[in-house]
């Protein structure tokens, strides 16, 4: 529910939740992030605005701690080992490989966000890692990128063969979608085919596939910066923005609410390729947990090598602050783990 003067938390007295964010963020808008190579993307400044702001009580790592458990818990349940056994150890493997959540957990803060439960979300947010796992698989194959690790493992196609990899990404594709439908329970039919219509878009010809595709071609040819942001906003923002407008969507949320997840979205979605970019030229692969350096000996067009280090890591911090500011509508205190994992995302070490 976007919220105003008479629709906040008793002791936030201003006409939006974050309004005093205002001339931190001009601020932030002036900082050279360049002045120091250990320097946060976005500094922790923003974090201590206020003595009585949620932004500062907020108990963020236990809160991604909490969420991710649930969501692993959630996801063990849907995928049993069952006949054929090969097949599901392979889905297993990579699904419950660990990773961060970042996808279902951002699902599900913006179904918080909107006044909506956890468990309206939980399918949907279960489905999304799902489809991420299955384009992680795919994508990890000697047809596309070629990598031999992924989250510190051999990659599924190392671990089960290239023929049982590419039916385990398969198969996890469909999964998403039956549970969608099977799980999802106390959220109106057209709701549900709202949301399953959003993630359909977001990972097909038109969304995460073109961005692949687009990113396969790029390779060692001279890209624009306005084609890398067309690769980066299909292969990975997409996805990142049906799990926020899905969350929202499961909420309950109005249009509104709706467009302006959406434009938070685009900004993080966005902002995960970018800083994805530079851990790539910045950290090893022990760090990472998987093949650092990939794009620099493939050739691929990167923000750091269109761009330069530097200016990176400011459009980074630039797309930071433009995502803040379409919190400013919402609730403080729902919208606050929204907050934290955008800057979570911009100041990630792997």
């Amino acid at each position: 529910m976007a919220s105003s003067s008479n629709n906040t938390l008793s002791s936030f007295n201003f006409d939006m939740p974050f309004a005093n964010l205002k001339p931190v963020l001009e601020k932030l808008q002036a900082i050279d992030v360049a002045n120091s190579s250990s320097q946060p993307l976005i500094p922790e400044e923003l974090l201590t605005i206020s003595k009585d702001n949620p932004l500062l009580t907020f108990q963020f790592e236990e809160y991604l701690v909490m969420k991710a458990k649930q969501v692993n818990k959630s996801l063990d349940e849907a995928l049993p080992l069952q006949h054929p056994v090969k097949i599901h150890e392979a889905m297993r493997y990579s699904l419950l490989a660990g990773g961060k959540r970042v996808r279902p957990i951002l699902c599900i803060a913006s179904c918080e966000l909107v006044g909506g439960d956890e468990s309206l979300a939980m399918p949907m947010a279960c489905a999304v890692e799902m489809i991420h796992t299955a384009s992680l698989i795919h994508d990890d194959l000697p047809c596309m990128d070629n990598d031999d690790l992924r989250r510190g493992m051999p990659t599924n196609h190392k671990a089960f063969g290239e023929e049982t990899a590419v039916l385990a990404g398969d198969a996890l594709l469909c999964l998403a979608f039956e549970h969608i439908a099977f799980r999802t329970r106390n959220v109106s039919p057209d709701r549900v085919v709202r949301a399953i219509a959003e993630l359909s878009s977001a990972i097909g010809s038109q969304g995460l596939v073109a961005g692949q595709i687009m990113d396969l071609e790029s390779e060692g040819k001279e890209v624009s910066l306005s084609e890398l942001e067309y690769i980066h906003v299909h292969k990975t923002a997409k996805l990142l923005e049906a799990c926020l407008v899905c969350g929202a969507i499961m909420g309950g949320g109005n249009d509104a609410d709706i467009e302006r997840v959406r434009k938070y979205a685009r900004c993080i979605g966005l902002l995960f390729q970018v800083v994805d970019d530079i851990l790539d030229v910045t950290k090893s692969s022990k760090e990472l947990g998987k093949t650092a350096g990939k794009d620099l000996v493939s050739n691929k067009a990167t923000y750091p090598k269109l761009m330069g280090i530097e200016k990176a890591k400011k459009f980074a911090s630039d797309l930071m602050i433009q995502a803040v500011q379409e919190l400013a509508y919402f609730d403080a205190a729902r919208a606050t783990p929204l907050y934290h994992l955008a800057y979570y995302i911009a100041n990630r070490e792997n």
